[in-house]
């Protein structure tokens, strides 16, 4: 797991991130051209990633959100923030 959960405000947006350093990025929840959507940080690899696996969960803005439609796959959804909340442990694990 990634422990405990941070809740913050970034960018006047709720942000999330776990309170263990260098653990993961932060996920923040906002809207994308009007709809609800989960934000990552730009210069990750995550929204690549979310969209070769997931390519028919979401719709994906960019290198940065998915946007959430009314009906979204929520095991998805908790996979890749899971992912997000892990991404640089993960990271360093890959490399050893």
């Amino acid at each position: 797991g990634v422990g405990p959960l941070r809740e913050t405000l970034k960018w006047g947006q709720p942000a999330y991130l776990s309170e263990v350093p260098r653990t993961g990025t932060t996920v923040r929840l906002g809207l994308e051209g009007g709809a609800p959507a989960v934000l990552f940080h730009c210069q990750t690899t995550l929204v690549d990633q979310f969209r070769s696996d997931f390519p028919e969960a979401f719709r994906f803005s960019g290198n940065r959100a998915l946007v959430l439609d009314e009906e979204f796959d929520r095991s998805a959804l908790a996979i890749c923030v899971g992912r997000a909340l892990t991404y640089h442990r993960d990271k360093r694990r890959q490399r050893a």
